[in-house]
């Protein structure tokens, strides 16, 4: 039953990655009017491109994680069943 997750799972990331690229660009531009910079080019600062890396990783990661979740949440409501990994007890004895 968990196999059938992975769809939930592919189209949550899908959506997340549009959503977080979104995201990333409205900040940056509340920061910065221009598009945020590429490593490559030479006339960018070392700090605005690691600014523009850092920010855009955090943003990603958050929403990715967030959409997992509901995801989960959603595949769990409707099957019953949990996709992820069990809680273990790390009170009960062995």
């Amino acid at each position: 039953m968990k196999l059938l997750y992975k769809p939930f799972g592919i189209i949550a990331g899908v959506i997340a990655a549009r959503l977080g690229r979104k995201a990333f660009k409205q900040l940056w531009g509340k920061f910065d009017e221009q598009d945020p910079p590429d490593p490559s080019v030479e006339e960018a600062s070392a700090g605005k491109v690691i600014a523009a890396a850092a920010l855009e990783a955090a943003i990603m990661a958050g929403v990715a994680a967030a959409f997992d979740r509901l995801g989960a949440r959603a595949f769990h409501h409707l099957f019953g069943i949990w996709p992820g990994k069990e809680h273990e007890d790390k009170n009960e004895p062995d």
